[in-house]
């Protein structure tokens, strides 16, 4: 799909061409209409999954849901982006500001497409099991499920960039590798001729002697002249000499210097990847905070229609109070 496409179809283009996603970024092309197309998609998709939480309490509910649900994840991102850019800079990763809200953007939008695409199973629950509980369980874990898979896209794109470099400081100079050694074939080496030695003549016993006037034959007579010890020329090696210091490895068919493993070194995983699981829990932690500043989201048919509620205890410890009272 076209990177010109409508901005309602962008969750398609990150769902199956999502390389080119990846691409896009890295490469720092046109990347505020990429972004501005996530930020419409993602907005609508929560606007409309925040008026199906709302719709449990009433019209007017369903409509301040609409507008806190995706303020919810914009004012979040907000937040936590200085955080995650600043730790990328500080360990030399070479990102813009473009491409970290470009990255970001994909997760959120990812997140809010598959939590519409649970809004049927909400509207089912919702008209034949009005429990608010249980109502408000079920979307809590929809929204926890949509989340973890948008951030698994999160992390993807992030190894894209490291596989490009991005995540790495610049080289100030190229360092060309040596190219590896090759594996010289052995060159026939020229027999040389083995100057003949003459060979003493020796006495023959009398017994031989004695056999043979006889008309005994001689292979019935233990030889009495022992064997001419044959010359072994020792020849060095034409690859051992190329390569004194090298050994051979029979599963990748070549020399590797002594003393290194034959296969290619794990690579590391860079700071920058550390750094970003740690800047998703930052991001969790702070979004499911802001989201009980905000409340209520669903609105308990018992409680008046209120805008905002006040902050009182936390989100971690209604949940469980939720759980304790079903």
């Amino acid at each position: 799909m076209s990177t010109n496409g409508p901005g309602l179809l962008i969750i398609e283009r990150i769902l199956r061409d999502r390389q080119s996603i990846w691409q896009q970024i890295v490469e720092d092309r046109d990347l505020n209409r990429l972004t501005g197309q996530m930020l419409a998609s993602s907005a609508i998709a929560l606007a409309f999954d925040g008026a199906v939480l709302g719709f449990f309490h009433g019209p007017l509910m369903a409509l301040t849901s609409a507008v806190k649900l995706p303020l919810l994840f914009l004012v979040t991102l907000a937040i936590c982006l200085p955080t995650l850019y600043l730790f990328n800079l500080v360990f030399g990763a070479r990102l813009s500001i473009r491409q970290s809200v470009s990255l970001v953007m994909v997760a959120i939008t990812v997140t809010a497409i598959l939590a519409v695409a649970f809004a049927p199973i909400s509207l089912f629950f919702l008209i034949t099991a009005p429990n608010y509980g249980f109502f408000k369980l079920l979307n809590v874990a929809i929204l926890a499920l949509s989340a973890i898979v948008g951030l698994r896209f999160l992390t993807g794109g992030m190894r894209v960039l490291h596989d490009h470099g991005l995540l790495s400081p610049a080289r100030p100079h190229a360092v060309q590798e040596p190219a590896p050694a090759q594996l010289v074939p052995a060159q026939p080496v020229p027999a040389q001729p083995v100057p003949a030695q003459p060979v003493p003549a020796q006495p023959v016993p009398a017994p031989v002697a004695a056999a043979v006037s006889n008309g005994d034959s001689p292979a019935a007579v233990p030889a009495a002249v022992p064997a001419t010890p044959a010359l072994v020329a020792t020849v060095p090696s034409a690859t051992a000499a190329a390569h004194p210091a090298q050994s051979w490895d029979p599963g990748l068919g070549q020399r590797h210097p002594a003393g290194r493993p034959s296969a290619l070194a794990t690579q590391q995983r860079p700071a920058s990847m550390t750094l970003l699981y740690i800047w998703i829990l930052l991001f969790g932690f702070v979004g499911t905070q802001l989201a009980w500043t905000l409340r209520p989201f669903f609105g308990n048919p018992d409680s008046p229609f209120a805008l905002f509620r006040e902050i009182e205890g936390n989100f971690y410890a209604e949940i469980f109070h939720t759980i304790a009272n079903l």
